[in-house]
């Protein structure tokens, strides 16, 4: 029974992945962001001036200083969209990063569910690592793969009602 308990906890950290992941993509596409406006908006903002590389000599002020100016011209950016652009945007935003918090939570658990069941199996590193790697770029392809599975689904039943 324990080791079907370990590879329970595996399985369900690696689909709380899946399914969070999966998730984001359909929010997130769903979303209404014209990227075209925000385009034109960035393109009427002239780029932030470099900061010169003398502030090298003190990294944290170079850092500081591009941080600024590029924060100064993405505020210059914001205030040229029309609100509707923006509420969207900030939608779009807010729901990236609840999905980004969801999704990084359940990575965590499954590497430590992975790291549990190699140490009961005594794997080595390399396996739990080659494991990590494959589950994490299953759960990727399961979404790319269902997505695309549904854009091909959707386009061949428009086209067969036309």
């Amino acid at each position: 029974m324990p080791d079907f308990i370990e590879w329970c906890g595996f399985l369900g950290a690696w689909l709380l992945v899946a399914g969070a992941l999966y998730q984001a993509v359909l929010e997130l596409r769903d979303q209404d962001i014209r990227r075209d406006e925000l385009i034109e908006a960035s393109a009427k903002i002239p780029p932030p001036p470099p900061v010169s590389a003398w502030w090298w000599l003190l990294p944290p002020a170079h850092f500081w200083l591009t941080r600024q100016r590029r924060e100064a011209s993405r505020q210059q950016v914001m205030a040229q969209l029309p609100d509707e652009i923006m509420d969207g945007l900030i939608d779009f935003m807010n729901k990236a990063r609840g999905w980004f918090i969801v999704g990084s939570g359940g990575f965590l658990i499954a590497i430590a569910e992975t790291w549990d069941l190699t140490e009961k199996y005594e794997w080595n590193d390399w396996t739990f690592w080659a494991i990590v790697v494959v589950m994490a770029s299953l759960c990727i392809f399961h979404s790319i793969y269902v997505v695309a599975r549904s854009e091909r689904a959707r386009k061949h039943h428009h086209s067969k009602a036309a």
